[in-house]
């Protein structure tokens, strides 16, 4: 089936990527939290047990967590000024009459900052 010079599915297909590129980001840094946290967990469960040893240096998971966080972060922050630069790119024939990127672009941003944030909380409550 020929394709037509401007073809709306091109925008679609650039909407739904930046998507799968928010939710890999957000799976990132809810990765990275739960690692940050574990070693505080396995350093409470070590302390409930008389004569228990600990479970080695927390900082190790922590810095892990902020690693996978700011991974996550990075990479919502990316794709959205990606997916802008792309968007601004495209013929205007092929985007929606109605549409207007500013929420997917504020969305992304926010994600991408409250990532950061999140490593900064991270990296603060450890030390």
């Amino acid at each position: 089936m020929p394709v037509a010079d401007h073809d709306p599915r091109v925008f679609f297909a650039a909407e739904r990527t930046l998507l799968a590129w928010l939710r890999t980001g957000l799976t990132l840094m809810a990765f990275g939290f739960v690692i940050a946290r574990f070693g505080l967990f396995l350093e409470l469960l070590s302390l409930q047990e008389p004569g228990g040893r600990s479970a080695g240096p927390a900082w190790i998971s922590a810095a892990l967590g902020i690693a996978f966080v700011l991974a996550g972060a990075l990479a919502c922050l990316v794709a959205t000024v990606q997916h802008r630069r792309f968007v601004a790119g495209l013929p205007q024939v092929d985007l929606p009459k109605s549409y207007s990127g500013a929420f997917g672009a504020a969305f992304g941003f926010f994600i991408g900052m409250a990532g950061l944030v999140l490593a900064l909380y991270l990296g603060i409550s450890e030390s």
